[in-house]
């Protein structure tokens, strides 16, 4: 899923031992303290200056002792002003590592999480150890887990692990809101994914049309005042996603280390594909949040009926109420979610008398790596004649144009009953999720792209 930045970036991480580890870290040694060594010499050669200027006959050894130290003096004066810069930086350096250093740390402990630990803790009770009985230990001084607490983190898909392999060794550490799903839909539209420990968060976002007006006339006044007005976008806990997996009594005594891997691929896949559904498609009843492109009504979002058969003109109308919008600057700031049947048939038309198709145009102004293609974020064709829908969005000013609040990790609990008589394990993935728009204004709906002549 989407950084999530917090924007976001990783949660507050800090152990004892990791304490200890930071409370060790190596300094820049020789130029740290420079300036302050070279602040004492000062002081003994004005204490010796002094005392020598208190003679009033000094001999040739004192006058030139005196000499040397003057030159030493001046010479320490521009040492100290060198040390203090080197120093400065150094300082800013450090203080940077500092806040970054516990972040980098959970995500190193986070990527040696692993499931099939609380996968056998759950089925025999085997106790946990080392990262992850540290991590499941963190997590539960943070929230309140009816089961063994799992990192998001955790269920990002490692590359080169086999049945043999011993720690896993993730290819590529990302911050934590970008690590889960990276590959989603909604990630790569620029959604944002919003950690939270607990509670709900709440952006204000201005809604006010304050403008500037010319004073007409020497003594005319300018422009009255406009009330600045803002409003509330809240992410709420209150959607739970489940995820039920059945693990059978022979896959938890042969698979090995390679459960693993299939535990977390099932996670990974499932909630994925159900988020992503969500974020777009969601009901905003029976459980669900309310979706961006169901609610775009709610959220206030422009929704544009094509009524024709979808082209380039389509989308640049609505990159037009893009930039005529003040929220994007370029047709190359906009991303856009489209179905492949309305891909098949843009690449399949081509203008007449030339072998460009409409696909060439729409890929010349909105770039590749803008477009994602999805049958699961976008409801299937319908209707007489065949019609689909396209979603764009923008990122304004540093903000993204959709939010997904996750709370907490995953809570995996397991159901002793209903696979008891087989020996096997029943396992439940619980995640509450919420999903906003901070700003109407950096999305646009096209309905109405016809697939076929009517």
């Amino acid at each position: 899923m989407p950084d999530l930045s917090h924007q976001d970036r990783a949660r507050p991480f800090r152990t004892d031992r990791q304490a200890n580890r930071l409370a060790e870290s190596p300094q820049k040694g020789s130029t740290m303290l420079r300036s302050a060594e070279i602040q004492r010499r000062q002081s003994e050669i004005r204490q010796t200056l002094s005392e020598l200027l208190g003679n009033t006959a000094p001999s040739e050894d004192e006058t030139r002792k005196m000499g040397e130290l003057d030159v030493e003096y001046r010479s320490n004066e521009t040492r100290f002003r060198a040390a203090l810069i080197a120093e400065d930086a150094e300082r800013r350096e450090a203080g940077a590592d500092l806040e970054t250093r516990a972040g980098r740390e959970w995500a190193e402990l986070a990527a040696k999480f692993e499931l099939r630990q609380v996968a056998l803790a759950l089925d025999e009770g085997r106790p946990l150890d080392g990262a992850t009985a540290e991590i499941v230990t963190e997590m539960r001084g943070h929230g309140g887990y009816r089961g063994y607490p799992v990192p998001l983190a955790a269920l990002e898909l490692r590359a080169g692990e086999t049945i043999a392999s011993g720690t896993p060794d993730p290819i590529q550490t990302r911050p934590i809101i970008d690590r889960l799903f990276p590959d989603s839909v909604a990630a790569r539209m620029g959604a944002q994914m919003i950690n939270i420990d607990s509670g709900a968060i709440e952006w204000p976002v201005v809604t006010s049309s304050v403008t500037a007006g010319w004073a007409d006339g020497e003594l005319a006044n300018v422009a009255g005042p406009t009330v600045f007005a803002t409003t509330d976008r809240a992410l709420k806990p209150e959607q739970n996603l489940g995820v039920q997996m059945k693990i059978s009594r022979k896959a938890l005594k042969q698979s090995g280390d390679a459960l693993e891997q299939a535990v977390r691929r099932d996670m990974n896949g499932a909630i994925a594909v159900a988020l992503d559904k969500a974020v777009f498609l969601g009901t905003g009843a029976n459980g669900q949040p309310l979706g961006v492109i169901t609610g775009a009504a709610t959220y206030g979002i422009t929704s544009t009926d094509a009524g024709a058969m979808a082209s380039w003109a389509a989308f640049r109308a609505a990159v037009v109420r893009f930039m005529t919008g003040n929220a994007a600057g370029s047709p190359d700031a906009v991303k856009a979610l489209i179905r492949p049947e309305l891909w098949a048939l843009l690449d399949d038309t081509l203008i007449t008398s030339t072998a460009v198709s409409q696909w060439d145009r729409l890929l010349k102004n909105i770039p590749a790596r803008n477009i994602a293609m999805s049958a699961n974020a976008l409801a299937a064709p319908s209707g007489d004649p065949l019609e689909t829908q396209a979603l764009l969005t923008t990122s304004a000013g540093g903000v993204a144009p959709i939010f997904v609040g996750v709370w907490g990790g995953v809570d995996l609990v397991r159901d002793v009953f209903s696979d008891a008589a087989s020996g096997g394990l029943r396992l439940t993935a619980l995640t509450t999720a919420d999903v906003t728009v901070a700003r109407p204004a950096q999305l646009q709906l096209i309905t109405g792209l016809e697939l076929e002549a009517a």
